[in-house]
């Protein structure tokens, strides 16, 4: 992301859930104070990115098992139970993490709505992974689930950073809260994809480290509320926007490109076929923008087959995130290593098989 939340070392990123896209056109259109946050945010963003980019990636456990060919640790480590631990910190509105202890696992409520809200979403994301995936935490390995709210003062954002999460409490006019369920879980996927051998935060391979975080984000919040594919909304980021705004969502993998229309933060640009694909040198080649067409795909898929999203398309998708050994996967490298899942879990011709073929057919990916 250019001069934002963007790299160190563009596979192990810092990745916020506000684009930069969205900063850049609040810092155009933008009163003086709205123009300055967006400012200081890029630049606080940027900050963050050099500071992590001279230390070593904590944690980072996928083993490179041949040239260029990376297994998950996941799949490589041994199988154990399932072993949830999550630690909440008070960040007091500084930069510094992690901050001062508010939460630790098994402790009663804090009485932080914010704390309460990021240490039942972690249990949320945890269980997803550990019952439908059988992966034990992000890393595969148990690691503590870390998270620090009221990061920084009225900040506009949250995101992941190689160890832990950090939520913002939004400025309450643009942004009221960071702490929501699919913004919870997209972050924290973005965790399982590192620990998964990774994706290159460039280009295609970009927007697909971030579809598949919209993705799971999105089963996290369908699983909780037992929603099948009807029900859910689709939305990524629903109810984070500020009162005042024209939108419901930051992303929504059902229709791209409709998640917001307003006067300050502009149009929703997710495209939702590659006819519609964004060329552009901004957002790391625009992974926050084209991660709608994969995104739409899979929206696609789960309406065909119907039912819960979490079940077969999710282990579908799973599962070639585990096999894909493919950091800088483009669309249909991706496409087609869901095809092979496809396979394997369903056999040759099955109508996950085909149905996958199509959905990705209609967002103009041939495999």
């Amino acid at each position: 992301m250019s001069s934002d939340c963007r790299h160190f070392g563009h596979r192990h990123s810092i990745q916020c859930i506000v684009p930069p896209h969205m900063l850049k056109v609040l810092a155009l259109r933008g009163d003086d104070a709205t123009a300055k946050m967006a400012k200081a945010l890029l630049q606080q963003n940027e900050k963050l990115r050099e500071e992590r980019a001279e230390q070593p990636v904590g944690g980072m456990v996928a083993v490179q098992s041949a040239p260029g060919v990376f297994v998950s640790n996941a799949l490589a480590a041994a199988p154990q139970p399932a072993t949830l631990k999550r630690e909440i910190f008070d960040g007091g509105q500084r930069a510094t993490l992690p901050g001062t202890r508010l939460r630790g696992e098994g402790d009663p409520p804090s009485g932080d709505a914010s704390a309460d809200a990021a240490y039942d979403g972690a249990g949320d994301v945890f269980d997803l992974y550990s019952a439908e995936f059988s992966r034990n935490s992000l890393d595969g390995n148990g690691l503590t689930l870390t998270a620090t709210v009221h990061h920084r003062r009225n900040y506009n954002n949250a995101f992941w950073d190689g160890r832990q999460m950090a939520y913002g409490d939004g400025d309450g006019r643009i942004f009221q809260t960071f702490t929501e369920l699919s913004v919870i879980g997209h972050e924290m996927t973005h965790g399982v994809v590192q620990f998964s051998g990774g994706l290159d935060y460039q280009g295609q391979s970009g927007a697909l480290n971030e579809s598949i975080a919209d993705v799971f984000g999105s089963l996290v919040l369908q699983r909780k509320h037992g929603q099948d594919v009807g029900d859910a909304d689709w939305l990524v980021g629903k109810g984070i926007l500020g009162p005042t705004i024209n939108g419901v969502a930051l992303r929504s993998l059902k229709a791209p490109g409709t998640a917001y229309s307003d006067v300050l933060l502009g149009k929703d640009p997710q495209p939702y076929h590659m006819d519609l694909f964004v060329t552009t040198t901004d957002d790391n080649g625009g992974v926050h923008i084209n991660s709608g067409i994969p995104n739409h795909a899979f929206f696609l898929y789960c309406v065909y087959l119907g039912g819960n999203a979490w079940e077969r398309p999710g282990q579908i998708w799973y599962r070639a995130l585990q096999k894909l050994n493919n950091p800088m996967a483009t669309f249909a490298e991706w496409a087609a290593e869901t095809v092979d899942a496809a396979i394997e879990l369903h056999g040759m011709g099955s109508l996950e098989m085909v149905m996958l073929r199509r959905a990705w057919k209609l967002v103009g990916i041939a495999v």
